[in-house]
């Protein structure tokens, strides 16, 4: 056994020396050290990898378009790494009405409800700046039309299946520009040329989000949206080669029920190319 320097003495010779405080003392701080170890692990415990969500709409909005017209039902789950700088996920939508589609084959018309699951990536470089990828994989009415469902499918014709890569930059704490563009030219991101043949249009959209009022848990943001192409005289989203497709305000705020905090957004959405103006509630479970 090592023998103890002229600094350190056995604990009788404080206690014969009546020394206790100090004893005390060092047990103290021994405590302290261990409590603050505990903690640290308690925090480094608390990272949770995966997380769920749910919203219920009076109807579904996306890029100036009203994918769905009725009420239904968003889930979401997610993977996040430690960091939080890398996101993957699933988000899927269904509605409780139904729209009308026609069947290619017996020329009736069909009910049929909005179904969608969509695969998604996220990056974050910093606070300010991300890169994602999305595929949106709305298969709503394929198989009422009478097409064979067939959900990693991206066939330009088959109308249901396409990539968007997305850019996000925020200039400021409170204001978003967002880039994204189609990247394969499938459902329905093509023009027909005069030999019958497909060519992609790229479509690219492009947003403005700007949080503009904020009094305790309300705000108010604006923003503002246009796509384009530079190979077609047709996008995704116009009937044209450009066009502003997407402008409007979303209203937040957190509705006390009981205990319960509710987040609502209500947001009023412009599409000045299809003159079609809508109002969306989203309700936040969880």
């Amino acid at each position: 056994m090592r023998q103890l320097s002229k600094e350190m003495k056995p604990l009788n010779y404080y206690v014969k020396k009546g020394s206790v405080s100090i004893v005390l003392l060092n047990i103290f701080l021994l405590i302290s050290v261990q409590h603050t170890t505990a903690q640290n692990d308690l925090v480094n415990d608390e990272y949770q990898a995966f997380s769920v969500g749910a919203h219920v709409k009076n109807m579904h909005l996306w890029h100036g378009s009203v994918v769905h017209p009725g009420a239904m039902i968003a889930t979401s789950l997610e993977y996040n790494s430690k960091n939080e700088k890398f996101t993957f996920g699933l988000w899927g939508g269904a509605s409780f009405s139904t729209i009308d589609v026609n069947n290619i084959t017996t020329g009736k018309t069909e009910s049929a409800f909005y179904k969608e699951v969509s695969i998604y990536t996220k990056y974050r470089f910093s606070d300010r700046f991300f890169i994602e990828a999305v595929s949106h994989n709305n298969y709503t009415g394929v198989e009422e039309r009478g097409d064979k469902l067939q959900f990693w499918s991206y066939d330009k014709t088959q109308g249901y299946n396409f990539v968007d890569v997305n850019f996000g930059y925020n200039i400021s704490p409170n204001t978003l520009l967002y880039l994204a563009t189609i990247i394969n030219g499938g459902s329905g991101d093509y023009e027909v040329q005069m030999d019958g043949s497909l060519k992609n249009s790229w479509t690219h959209y492009f947003e403005v989000n700007s949080k503009v009022w904020e009094k305790g848990d309300a705000s108010l943001s604006l923003f503002a949206g246009g796509a384009w192409s530079f190979t077609t005289y047709k996008t995704f989203y116009t009937e044209s080669a450009a066009n502003i497709i997407n402008v409007g305000a979303t209203f937040s705020k957190d509705v006390k029920i009981g205990n319960y905090n509710l987040p609502i957004g209500i947001t009023a959405m412009w599409n000045p190319e299809q003159e079609k103006t809508v109002l969306q509630l989203d309700l936040t479970l969880f």
